[in-house]
């Protein structure tokens, strides 16, 4: 009997082994069949597919860009070359960064020079390389460079006070790309008149500083200053679009110098649901903005006390240097008084996204860091309006202006589509005077309809009516009420006599109308840029500070032109 139980058992135990080696075997051959065909996807994976499975930190910048290329060999030979670039690029470094940091000097220091500048022993490492540009005109290459030094830099501080410091900049940590453009093609060894360099993009740059002898935390303020001042003089000698240019052949390399090519405008309308920084009471929004994130070149806007809807409607010109790789960054920040101020939020709007001559009309959210776009928190949103103007359109859309009269792009664009009364009217005007546009006119808006606006009532209806009001005029005219409705249709029109159509704003308002009391419902905010332009349009508005509901609007523009003095010339 314990036989039989025993081989019963065996028997059993067998099967179960063979049950167990057999889908064992099946798994293992369906995970190399998904395997395989995994395998073969990615095979057929472009370099634009790959990009959007993985960001681009978690492998190097040749494998992300099918136009780089690894540098080892050229790693080998610079490690090698290395002490003979360190000699002669050591005083070339000196001669040229001293007078910039002379230009950025904080009031606090009466003199900043070096004592001694030796770039080290640690030779940087080129990680990839890519040619961007290749034509008759000549080569414009790539090349991204890695740099942990160990240099010996040592700075001769000099207080207003009449202190003497000696501060040693170390640990460098350096990230970035460098253009290089050979520019003309020539029939004459090397086959290029000249070189231009400059760093493309500044990845991170990173340094510490330490008074020799002494702890500079022990200065306030000396610290910060100074980093400040060599940030900005790494920005303004050479960031893109500013390049150094190194002749090859003799000859006149004038074209390849850095030269403004437009002009850019920006009005910064407003923003909205902007995170609150205070602990008590509200955020005081301001916002700065800038091409170039030089302190002479970064506009700052008003402080909004108080408010995590601003509106701001300031008008801001920029200078553009290179419109195919520029950007412009607006950063808004809590005002804190005397102690910094909190960022809440920043957006960048690249100007080759702009049609040249026609205003975009954007609202952008807020993220924490540009380089970072995975930002899930919610902090408010900005809404701009951007126009980019090149000098080169001059043949094209005709400017009856004339340099000594002081325009933004925007009035130049607006002239020129014919709110002026003529060139020959501008022609006679006086040379001495600086004249700035007044876009005058009357603006007419029906207000048509209202679609799912949000109930208010009991009843799940609501009356509404709008409240229409120019914001610096101060003109008020308000609609009749729709009873009991969350679709309501008025189809009322209402002038008003505009006298700065290019600073004003139109403000609709819409109320849920109670026998003893309003409730309010929500709001549109139109700058007139738009009727400006295109002089009679129709369109739809969401209802601000509202979950759902907006309104139809039909908007006539009626210009007439005039100027006012702004100033003497000088």
């Amino acid at each position: 009997m314990g036989f039989c139980m025993g081989l019963a058992m065996g028997v059993a135990a067998g099967v179960a082994l063979i049950v167990v080696f057999a889908r064992c075997e099946n798994s293992r051959s369906a995970r190399r069949r998904q395997l395989a065909a995994t395998v073969a996807t990615f095979s057929k994976m472009t370099v634009e597919d790959s990009r959007k499975l993985l960001p681009g930190d978690l492998y190097p910048s040749w494998v992300v860009f099918s136009t780089q290329q690894k540098l080892k060999w050229l790693n080998q030979e610079l490690t090698k070359i290395w002490p003979f670039v360190n000699d002669a690029a050591s005083e070339l470094i000196k001669a040229s960064v001293e007078p910039v940091l002379e230009q950025y000097r904080p009031v606090v220091f009466a003199a900043l020079t070096f004592s001694k500048l030796t770039l080290g022993t640690v030779a940087p490492q080129f990680t990839g390389i890519s040619i961007i540009e290749s034509n008759e005109e000549g080569i414009v290459m790539e090349l991204e460079m890695n740099w942990d030094a160990n240099p010996s830099i040592i700075l001769d501080v000099k207080t207003r006070l009449g202190v003497a410091l000696p501060i040693q900049v170390k640990d460098i940590g350096f990230t970035g790309v460098f253009r290089l453009i050979f520019r003309p093609l020539v029939e004459e060894l090397p086959c290029f008149g000249a070189v231009c360099f400059s760093l493309r993009k500044k990845k991170k740059l990173d340094f510490k500083l330490k008074v020799i002898g002494g702890d500079i935390s022990a200065i306030p303020g000396i610290s910060a200053a100074l980093e400040d001042t060599i940030k900005n003089a790494v920005e303004d000698s050479i960031t893109w679009p500013v390049r150094k240019i190194i002749p090859i052949i003799p000859g006149d390399y004038s074209d390849l110098e850095l030269k403004p090519v437009g002009t850019l405008e920006v009005k910064l309308v407003q923003a909205r649901d902007l995170t609150n920084k205070d602990l008590i009471g509200k955020s005081d929004p301001f916002a700065t903005l800038y091409i170039r994130p030089l302190p002479d070149k970064t506009k700052r806007s008003k402080t909004i006390n108080n408010d995590l809807n601003p509106i701001w409607n300031e008008h801001f010109e920029f200078i553009v240097e290179d419109a195919d790789t520029q950007s412009v960054t607006v950063k808004i920040y809590d005002d804190d008084g005397i102690q910094e101020s909190d960022l809440i939020g920043c957006v960048q709007v690249s100007l080759k996204d702009l049609q040249p001559g026609k205003v975009k009309d954007v609202w952008l959210k807020l993220v924490k860091d540009l380089e970072i776009q995975r930002d899930r928190k919610d902090r408010g949103q900005v809404h701009l309006e951007l126009l980019y103007y090149p000098y080169n359109m001059k043949d094209e859309t005709p400017n009856p202006f004339k340099q000594q009269f002081s325009m933004t792009s925007l009035e130049r664009t607006m002239t020129s589509n014919g709110n002026g009364s003529g060139s020959t009217d501008y022609s006679r005007l006086s040379s001495r005077k600086r004249k700035e546009i007044i876009l005058r006119g009357v603006l007419s808006v029906t207000v048509i309809s209202g679609e799912d606006l949000p109930a208010m009532d009991m009843n799940g209806k609501s009356d509404p009516y709008v409240v229409l009001s120019l914001k610096k005029t101060k003109t008020k005219y308000k609609t009749r009420v729709v009873t009991e409705s969350l679709n309501p249709v008025w189809n009322q029109t209402f002038d008003f006599v505009v006298e700065d159509g290019l600073h004003d704003m139109l403000m609709l308002e819409v109320y849920d109308h109670d026998t003893f009391s309003r409730d309010y419902m929500g709001r549109c905010i139109l700058t007139l840029t738009k009727v400006l332009i295109e002089e009679d349009y129709s369109d739809s508005f969401p209802l601000e500070g509202a979950k759902t509901g907006k309104l139809n609007l039909h908007l006539k523009w009626s210009p007439q032109s005039i100027f006012r003095d702004s100033g003497e010339a000088a």
